[in-house]
């Protein structure tokens, strides 16, 4: 029986990763109690003590716009971290499998993002992530970068679902970016991704980077349109009367974004054999969950 090391098993993915992976083998997780991701240290110390057969890194430093005024800590838990997880990974003849992020490209193209189109981070999320992309390339020769985007899920501290539920219950008008587009992409879905590729792909050859988010195409605005109708339709209190589509001009933020970050899901598709659910049938599937 495979050990899995889960790290980052409180968050939005990886709370969903401790039920997807219960299958594939025994799971070792750890939080940031029992790993502090700042302490390189400690990052070598459990691995070592874990002996995993796999690596699993679903944590990351996410707040985007904080980044700008945080470097240090988000380049010590995006790229240093992953970076030490890699090498250990490899020490020890341990796969590892990180998550990372549409943000590495700077969404100037109009056609989804292949695993092997130029990155241009905007952000210093974005950079950081990219770092620790870089890193584990070069610490390890065993390891899949699994990038998504805009993941939302029933756990974790907050997200774009859980934001809008939350206004959408105090105000009745809201104004929403409507000009940054990508694919809404549900954390259940993406840990059983996880789970699929882990018994699918040789784990003693692979070395490859992959996108996975839901299928399908929106707007920010059109994303909080279609979450207030679905859970209108399940009975949440939504006092929201007007959704107004505004420009990224017209709401600045600390942190610049890609203005289209859609990821192409051919390659994971050709491997798992299966398209990803439709964003807005796991929106609903994951308010179900939540109501």
């Amino acid at each position: 029986m495979k050990t899995i090391l889960l790290i980052g098993s409180d968050g939005q993915v990886g709370r969903e990763l401790q039920d997807t992976l219960t299958s594939l083998g025994r799971v070792i997780s750890v939080n940031r109690q029992t790993m502090n991701l700042i302490d390189p240290n400690q990052i070598r110390q459990v691995i070592i003590e874990a002996k995993p057969d796999i690596i699993i890194n679903a944590a990351a430093y996410t707040a985007v716009d904080r980044a700008e005024s945080e470097s240090d800590l988000a380049l010590a838990i995006n790229g240093t971290a992953p970076t030490i997880m890699a090498e250990e990974a490899q020490k020890i003849g341990a796969f590892l499998l990180h998550i990372s992020t549409d943000y590495v490209f700077d969404g100037t193209k109009n056609t989804p993002y292949l695993e092997d189109d130029l990155t241009h981070p905007l952000s210093v999320y974005g950079q950081t992530k990219l770092i620790g992309e870089t890193g584990i390339q070069k610490a390890s020769d065993r390891y899949i970068i699994l990038r998504t985007a805009w993941v939302y899920g029933t756990y974790g501290k907050g997200n774009f679902v859980k934001t809008m539920l939350r206004l959408g219950q105090e105000r009745e008008e809201l104004r929403i970016v409507a000009d940054q587009v990508g694919s809404p992409t549900w954390a259940r879905d993406i840990a059983e991704a996880i789970a699929q590729l882990l018994l699918t792909v040789n784990l003693t050859e692979t070395s490859e980077i992959y996108h996975f988010t839901n299928s399908g195409v929106t707007s920010w605005y059109d994303f909080a349109v279609a979450i207030f109708e679905e859970a209108e339709n399940l009975g949440f209190p939504i006092q929201v009367k007007q959704v107004i589509p505004i420009t990224t001009a017209d709401y600045p933020t600390p942190a610049k974004r890609p203005a289209y970050s859609v990821l192409s899901g051919q390659k994971i598709t050709s491997i798992l054999g299966n398209y990803p659910p439709y964003w807005r049938n796991s929106l609903k599937q994951m308010l179900n969950k939540f109501c």
